[in-house]
């Protein structure tokens, strides 16, 4: 068996390609090998600043030996007449030359689509080497990622310069070329602690050969050394290291060798918020918070930086790091101090400077339009019920929302939106509620991020969103599969989770009518409202349908409570937006214990011989449409007995047990009546009959879109 290695060398990469990069090898070159029947027995990437690698074990040295069985044409156009006793045509020459076969070697099979000429073609295996060349510079053009450049007068694009290639097959060098980049056995190694060429032997040789240069090619290797000498360093301080998955991630392919350096910072910058102090350390210095490990929530004046430097400069590389994040938190200390000598209102009016979108005005405009909509959230979430009180802080938090996109901190640390409106709100004097909600109706900005904890964060965070919404629909700004620069789908998201997460029996059609007439009236709408609305609708049940199957909803029960292409039911399923989540699951629970299949057949039956009449889809009530006493048939009777004792505002549970009554009974008429009968009269109560059945399950769902 043989091993082969693949090495790109570059100048420093951006750590998120050697990620994405990775991952893309990870995933496409054992189907390539597979492809080209070449099995092995481990195919291992690793990446670092300066290198992305390749070392594929337990390779054939040849491809084996096979047979193919190849189509040629059909027996029709292979043979003069058609008969295969006959003369071969041009079809069938042609088609044996070019495939190497000899006439007397073909056979003739029956398919589906007929007779065809078949041959059987035996393949002599390539060596492995041979096509390992040919297959290796694609792996490397074929990588996909952001800001790809060109270099020198080439049209190779790569994020960075390639400047040297890796290409042994066991020891042998395979001949590779990238532009003017020729492959051989020489590597580099640490460009501080091994400034030089590494001679690598054989492909098996590749990791430790590097680790001896300083080079610790395995990022999982890499990790693992960083976490253990943070441990290590927080132990001697009494204290516990805040490590972050994405910064971990990130510093682990900034570095070839990890050294964890531990830093300080004078203790009056602990009277800054966290958040400035922490965005200052991981976001913008690739540090480590430390926190007390006797108090989780005190950080200390500490910090730890992973070096990729020489380790005997731990000192000098900490005394360094400290002078920046002294310097960093030193411009913080005096944005917050100048921020906080003013009332947080003040900074209103300079919010009419700031542009929302071209169209649609200004933040202050944006701000005013949040304050009116955070009222018809309220009116339109059915079962809440607030107080004046609380609908005044609601407003106040609405108002103040946005004012610390103006300050000084957020100017210059714009993730801090939202966080530093908090601190300034409490410092202004304004009620905790109002300061909380500033903070929290930014959430949740992302996957698995926080839901709003605060009644002001969840009104004021749904009425940002659907302004948001409403707005670039008004404009006629669909997001696409690739484009959504205005991050409406978070919004809508945000909208379907916060509703959810509290029970809100949100109705969102008639929120979405007056937030649409709020445009109309200031004529921002570019639009008809029609559309707009429309595609607002559809917009919001693909968000409800990708939700639920990302719970585990069998996607036929998520189409059986959001509808499909049935406008009307979609509506009926948005106007009481947590009720869609509620008959999801149940219904998921009611196919897995066995009870949507003992009532599934003779309902869908109902339901699709009921769209035969012209009862509309919502009424629910027997005796408005069915005279019992023009019932002849007993099996009319007691299904009409078995429709009337329903209860009138079930629950789930109520209305699977009322039709799980009414199966039986159902399934009964069906066998001893013809529901089309020639009696216009009878014809007409039958299908009135079946309509409320489907009408009354579809308060759960919509069973035809159900799949047995």
């Amino acid at each position: 068996m043989a091993s082969f290695l693949l090495e790109v060398g570059t100048e420093e990469l951006p750590a998120s390609f050697i990620v994405d990069a990775l991952r893309q090898w990870q995933e496409r070159i054992p189907k390539i090998l597979d492809e080209h029947q070449l099995t092995t027995s481990k195919v291992s990437v690793y990446g670092t600043p300066r290198r992305l690698a390749v070392l594929i074990d337990g390779l054939p040295v040849q491809q084996s030996d096979r047979s193919v069985e190849l189509k040629g044409p059909a027996v029709g156009s292979a043979f003069v007449n058609g008969d295969p006793q006959g003369e071969p045509t041009k079809a069938l020459l042609g088609f044996a030359k070019s495939k190497g076969i000899d006439l007397k070697d073909i056979f003739i099979k029956e398919t589906d689509k007929g007779a065809f000429v078949f041959a059987n073609q035996q393949i002599v295996g390539r060596q492995t080497a041979d096509i390992l060349q040919e297959l290796a510079p694609s792996w490397i053009t074929g990588l996909e990622g952001k800001r790809l450049m060109r270099w020198g007068n080439g049209d190779l694009k790569f994020p960075r310069p390639i400047r040297w290639l890796v290409a042994l097959f066991n020891s042998k060098i395979l001949p590779i070329a990238l532009e003017n980049v020729q492959s051989d056995r020489l590597s580099q190694g640490h460009r501080v602690l091994h400034p030089r060429s590494v001679v690598i032997d054989t492909a098996n040789d590749y990791v430790a050969t590097l680790r001896e240069a300083f080079v610790i090619v395995d990022g999982k290797e890499r990790q693992h050394h960083i976490l253990t000498q943070i441990n290590s360093i927080v132990e001697l301080f009494n204290g516990n290291a805040e490590i972050p998955e994405d910064l971990l991630e990130e510093v682990t392919y900034l570095v070839e060798f990890p050294t964890a350096v531990i830093g300080e910072f004078e203790r009056e910058f602990l009277e800054l918020p966290q958040p400035v102090i922490k965005t200052e350390m991981v976001s913008h210095q690739r540090y480590f918070p430390v926190h007390s490990a006797t108090n989780p929530d005190q950080l200390l004046p500490r910090f730890i930086t992973i070096s990729n430097g020489n380790p005997d400069k731990s000192r000098l590389i900490a005394a360094g790091n400290g002078r920046v994040i002294r310097a960093r938190l030193s411009d913080g200390k005096f944005f917050y101090d100048s921020d906080r000598a003013v009332h947080l209102e003040t900074f209103l009016p300079l919010l009419e400077k700031v542009t929302f979108q071209a169209q649609l005005g200004s933040v202050a405009e944006k701000v005013e339009r949040i304050r009116a909509i955070a009222k018809l959230v309220v009116d339109s979430i059915t079962n809440l019920e607030i107080t004046e009180a609380e609908q005044v802080l609601i407003d106040r938090t609405a108002q103040l929302a946005k004012a610390d996109l103006v300050t000084q901190m957020v100017k210059e640390f714009p993730e801090l939106q939202g966080q530093m409106g908090y601190y300034y709100a409490l410092s202004s004097k304004e009620p905790v509620a109002v300061a909380t909600g500033i903070r929290e109706h930014y959430q949740p900005k992302g996957a698995g991020d926080a839901l709003p904890t605060s009644l002001t964060g969840k009104i004021v965070a749904i009425a940002d969103r659907i302004d948001s919404l409403v707005g670039i629909f008004g404009l006629g700004i669909i997001p696409t599969g690739s484009s959504d620069p205005f991050a409406l789908r978070r919004a809508a998201t945000g909208v379907v989770q916060i509703a959810w997460e509290n029970g809100f029996a949100l109705d969102l059609p008639k929120l979405l009518q007056s937030a649409i007439a709020i445009y109309g009236d200031k004529n921002l709408l570019a639009k008809p409202a029609e559309t707009v609305l429309e595609n607002l609708y559809k917009w919001f049940k693909q968000r409800c349908d990708t939700i639920l199957s990302e719970q585990g909803i069998d996607y036929d029960l998520v189409d059986a409570v959001t509808g499909t292409d049935d406008l009307a039911y979609t509506l009926q399923g948005l106007s009481n937006l947590t009720r869609i989540k509620e008959r999801a699951h149940f219904l998921q629970k009611s196919r897995e214990d066995a009870t949507l299949g003992a009532i599934y057949e003779p309902i869908v039956r109902a339901s699709r011989l009921a769209v035969q009449g012209d009862l509309d889809s919502v009424t629910v009530d027997v005796k408005s449409v069915v005279n019992p006493a023009t019932l002849t048939d007993a099996a009319e009777q007691e299904l009409y007995q078995a429709i009337a004792a329903l209860p009138s505002q079930p629950s789930d549970e109520q209305l699977m047990e009322g039709i799980k009554a009414i199966a039986p009974v159902l399934a009964k008429f069906f066998d001893d009546v013809l529901v089309m009968a020639e009696d216009p009269q009878v014809r007409q109560n039958r299908l009135n009959l079946l309509g409320i059945i489907r009408n009354y399950s579809r308060q759960l769902a919509n069973f035809s879109a159900i799949l047995k």
